[in-house]
């Protein structure tokens, strides 16, 4: 299957705020007043999806948007301290070079999204739908199709979370879950991604028609 849109998640699928969030997460956590994160359980909590996760850590879902907004303004500060994954210029590059149309869909604010990508990407992006709430994609997701003019069947969502493949699942288009995020590999495979990336290359080998590319 090719794709004639590809609509990215930001946090730990183009951008590697990983590390970061790790690095901040206790300070989030005794200021909203759920559980404090161990270092040894980092692992241990990839492998929950969203909901498994506040349950976890005992965030009340009328917490979620507060400490999402201040999650935004730590990154905003923290700014220099992101980058893209190795391969994401060169992999936008090449799909937009192969016709391929592009759109980013993030619970991120759009100057932290802009900044981290930098001016040469942003050029290459459709749309943009940032600052979405933590379940709020698959609506984002049908106006970005609107926007675009793609057909569903040919539009895939590719994100790091288990809520980016139920969100896909609801907006009806395919999903592809890459394997260097927030969620496992093991635990986003079990919720059935139409898609599974293990590099960035192979973002670019499942997208791209093969004659398409070879001219790239």
């Amino acid at each position: 299957m090719s794709y004639h849109l590809a609509i990215f998640d930001f946090d730990g699928t183009l951008a590697d705020t990983v590390t970061w969030f790790a690095g901040v997460v206790n300070h989030v956590a005794d200021r909203y007043g759920f559980e404090r994160v161990e270092e040894r359980d980092h692992e241990k909590l990839r492998s929950y999806a969203p909901r498994k996760l506040l349950s976890v850590l005992g965030v009340p879902l009328w917490k979620v948007p507060l400490i999402a907004y201040y999650l935004r303004t730590l990154l905003a500060r923290d700014i220099d301290r992101v980058s893209l994954f190795a391969g994401v210029d060169t992999l936008l590059r090449t799909l937009s070079r192969a016709n391929v149309k592009l759109a980013v869909v993030s619970s991120n604010s759009h100057e932290n999204v802009y900044r981290v990508l930098g001016p040469d990407n942003v050029e290459l992006i459709e749309t943009f739908a940032c600052g979405v709430s933590i379940f709020g994609k698959a609506a984002k997701l049908r106006g970005v199709l609107k926007t675009c003019g793609v057909p569903r069947s040919r539009a895939i969502y590719i994100g790091d979370e288990v809520r980016d493949i139920e969100a896909a699942r609801e907006a009806d288009v395919a999903s592809g879950a890459v394997a260097w995020g927030y969620n496992t590999l093991e635990v986003l495979q079990a919720h059935g991604p139409n898609e599974v990336f293990t590099t960035i290359n192979d973002i670019i080998e499942r997208v791209v028609p093969d004659q398409e590319l070879a001219c790239v």
